[in-house]
């Protein structure tokens, strides 16, 4: 695989990813398969609205999904995915830690406000 093609193939996985209810249903489907309305029923979202994020999940090759009678069940495609999503997590709570700590040793720097005037 290419360098190009390999880099159309993670802005695709990206753009599927792309919007905070898709990451939800992957989290959801971290521990295995749900159904349509266990998701919608989890998520407390439309059905319409979740039918939609599936549909892009399912395009993106994110999720697959099967059909048991007139119930349908979806699973993360890779699991390697999930790896992916705490990696992230992993990558916000540095984030934050290093702008913690920067916030905080800006507090300290900032001289105090004097109380008296000289005039």
């Amino acid at each position: 695989m290419n360098d190009d093609a390999l880099r159309q193939f993670k802005s695709e996985i990206f753009q599927g990813l792309a919007n905070p209810t898709r990451i939800a249903i992957v989290e959801l489907l971290r521990d295995g398969e749900l159904s349509a309305g266990q998701l919608i029923e989890r998520l407390g979202i439309e059905q319409a609205n979740a039918s939609q994020h599936l549909a892009v999940l399912r395009a993106k090759q994110i999720v697959v999904s099967r059909k048991v009678g007139n119930q349908v069940y979806y699973s993360i495609r890779d699991r390697a995915l999930i790896e992916v999503l705490e990696i992230l997590r992993r990558y916000f709570y540095a984030q934050l830690s290093t702008t913690m700590n920067l916030l905080k040793q800006a507090a300290r720097e900032t001289p105090k406000s004097r109380t008296g005037s000289h005039r």
